[in-house]
């Protein structure tokens, strides 16, 4: 059986994210979303950067531009924020694989605060 990685911290960020979509709603631009988890974040203690800036590697060299995940957390977790009627779709989840590749970081967290219910996607790479 495999093991499920950052099993804990993921049940405590979808936890975070529940309260946040609870508190004001749905539907609310990202960056509401946004700043409510950070303060969550720093109100738990948890170790995340906002807007991380993540280098890209092509064949040895950094790219002059770079992509900025909507949290980092403790270096081995990026999350990106949605508020999308349409859920998560394809797009969000090419763009977090891609973020996931560039940034050599294991799991990423899609959270969708967009919909009448939080939808959230777990992505390994």
């Amino acid at each position: 059986m495999e093991k499920v990685i950052y099993k804990s911290e993921v049940y405590q960020i979808v936890g975070i994210c529940m309260e946040v979509y609870n508190t004001p709603g749905y539907g609310f631009a990202e960056v509401v979303y946004k700043d409510a988890m950070e303060l969550e974040f720093l109100e738990k203690e948890i170790n995340c950067l906002r807007e991380d800036e993540q280098q890209i590697n092509y064949k040895g060299q950094l790219l002059k531009h770079s992509f900025f995940s909507d949290f980092t957390i403790n270096q081995n977790i990026i999350i990106e924020v949605k508020s999308s009627k349409d859920g998560i779709t394809d797009e969000h989840l090419a763009q977090t694989l891609n973020y996931l590749k560039a940034s050599g970081v294991k799991l990423g967290l899609i959270v969708n605060f967009g919909k009448t219910s939080l939808e959230y996607k777990r992505l390994i790479y």
